[in-house]
């Protein structure tokens, strides 16, 4: 397992970033250039940092983050399977000119999209239990001094994490095309 402190960190990345505002604050009410210079310099590692968290590559019914890889929910590959499906009925519908293969097509995509967003809510939830899960029980292992058990624990807080990411992408991807 890699070393956590070189993975980036949403939390971490938070908690530089407000102590780069700090340290600007006071270099700006001090005059310390060196301050405001290093206050600038942290700030940029800490934006860098929350970039890398958020990070999200998907294909398919996978997401890989930094943290991990993560396969989507059985309801979510289902659902977008019915609107791909239900998408194709409905073109070809119109192509031959049969309204009830157009209407079924339309109905199969709608049902595919609420199931879909069924299958997103159960995997965001899942990866917020199991983010919360992996960084209690990881910290409580820590205190136990059970290597073992902290990192597992960490494990299931990056699975989680990566959940959560490939939610937050599909959603992003959801929204981009509605825009458009």
């Amino acid at each position: 397992m890699s070393d956590k402190n070189t993975q980036p960190s949403t939390l971490q990345s938070v908690v530089d970033s407000a102590g780069a505002a700090a340290q600007s604050v006071v270099g700006s009410v001090t005059g310390n250039k060196a301050d405001q210079t290093q206050a600038q310099d942290r700030q940029a590692k800490a934006e860098t940092e929350s970039d890398l968290s958020h990070t999200t590559a998907k294909a398919g019914p996978m997401t890989a983050t930094p943290d991990g890889v993560a396969v989507d929910s059985e309801e979510r590959r289902q659902g977008s399977w019915n609107q791909t499906i239900g998408s194709g009925k409905e073109m070809l519908g119109n192509v031959v000119g049969s309204e009830n293969l157009r209407q079924q097509g339309i109905r199969q995509n709608q049902e595919g999209k609420e199931q879909e967003a069924r299958g997103q809510l159960s995997d965001y939830g899942s990866g917020i239990k199991d983010r919360v899960g992996g960084a209690v029980g990881g910290a409580a292992a820590a205190l136990q001094g059970d290597r073992e058990e902290q990192e597992r624990r960490m494990a299931q807080h990056d699975v989680g994490k990566t959940q959560q990411r490939g939610v937050e992408a599909d959603l992003q991807k959801q929204v981009e095309a509605e825009q458009k």
